[in-house]
């Protein structure tokens, strides 16, 4: 039977929260879930809201759909940004317009970010780019190191900065960015967030890690087949510059380095593999933070034993209420 962390049950309207690492099988038993209980999937993948970006987001086909909508995928271009505070609200309609027709929201990814602020709340704060100070700030981060910028973060404002990982750079300006011109730190914002009233039912999808990381180099190995370096070779032509966000981003970097003539495809393929074991690691470790997830191991039961499962514990949350 799954385990739970803590319980997490409250009034409110229903939603169920599908998550776990990247590659564990979150798609297709969220896809027979959702046929079984009659509901719609909110991707939670910050990757998938790109549109051309097929391959090396794992964006499931229509095929594995099933006829099952499917939201907040294809959102934005390569070049436009997409913030959390977008997914935020435009996350929240979808799941009010879900139970005015009468479909349960099924939250379905691997971006932690990305759920929490949809289901336990952030409070995001409406500020226009300010892109000369972005570009100081890239610059400063350029010739001195992300390090010092993090470093600068820990100094006003420590409690994001536990938050963030040390590398991670865009987070880091975004937070310091907020100080920059509000002369408050983005902690304090978070401390004025408004939990929304969900009924929300977690789910956590998990393998032993060996057993992951077998289906993290399968799925690299399969993107390659199906023309992942084709598709970030179309991207660069429409103009889709490598310094992007989205094109930096896991599979795609390496990629485009390859283009470039930076490595050999052989190595390209080995990096994405192994940054994508770096990144499942850091999804377990952060899940692993989170109270109230009913954990199902799939290295112990089959695939569709877990799904008879989980539709017998919403069963018995159903009823309980």
């Amino acid at each position: 039977m799954p385990r739970s962390s803590a319980p997490s049950d409250r009034p409110g309207k229903r939603v169920l929260v599908i998550t776990g690492p990247t590659a564990v099988g979150k798609s297709e038993i969220a896809v027979e879930v959702a046929l079984s209980l009659g509901g719609e999937i909110i991707s939670a993948d910050s990757m998938q809201v790109y549109r051309l970006m097929n391959i090396g987001t794992a964006k499931p086909t229509e095929s594995q759909k099933k006829g099952v909508p499917h939201h907040l995928i294809d959102v934005v271009w390569p070049d436009e940004e997409y913030s959390v505070a977008r997914y935020q609200k435009e996350g929240r309609r979808i799941i009010e317009e879900c139970h005015k027709r009468g479909s349960l929201p099924i939250v379905v990814g691997g971006t932690g970010l990305y759920i929490d602020a949809l289901i336990r709340g952030y409070c995001f704060i409406e500020l226009k780019t300010d892109w000369e100070l972005r570009r100081q700030l890239e610059l400063e981060g350029k010739n001195l190191g992300t390090h010092a910028l993090y470093d600068r973060l820990k100094a006003v404002d420590p409690e994001t900065a536990l938050k963030i990982h040390p590398n991670d750079q865009r987070r880091i300006i975004r937070a310091l960015e907020i100080f920059l011109r509000t002369g408050r730190p983005r902690s304090y914002y978070d401390k004025l967030r408004t939990v929304p009233n969900y009924d929300a039912i977690w789910i956590g999808l998990t393998r032993p890690r060996e057993d992951l990381y077998r289906r993290i180099d399968r799925r690299v190995e399969q993107m390659f087949a199906l023309g992942f370096v084709e598709e970030v070779r179309e991207l660069l032509k429409k103009g889709y510059h490598r310094n992007l966000f989205s094109m930096r981003s896991l599979g795609y970097r390496e990629i485009t380095d390859y283009l470039y003539g930076l490595s050999t495809i052989v190595e390209a393929m080995r990096l994405i593999k192994r940054n994508t074991r770096h990144y499942a690691k850091r999804q377990f470790t952060w899940f692993n933070r989170k109270e109230g997830i009913t954990w199902v191991n799939l290295g112990e039961i089959t695939e569709d034993k877990a799904i008879s499962q989980i539709l017998y514990y919403l069963e018995g949350k159903k009823n309980s209420l």
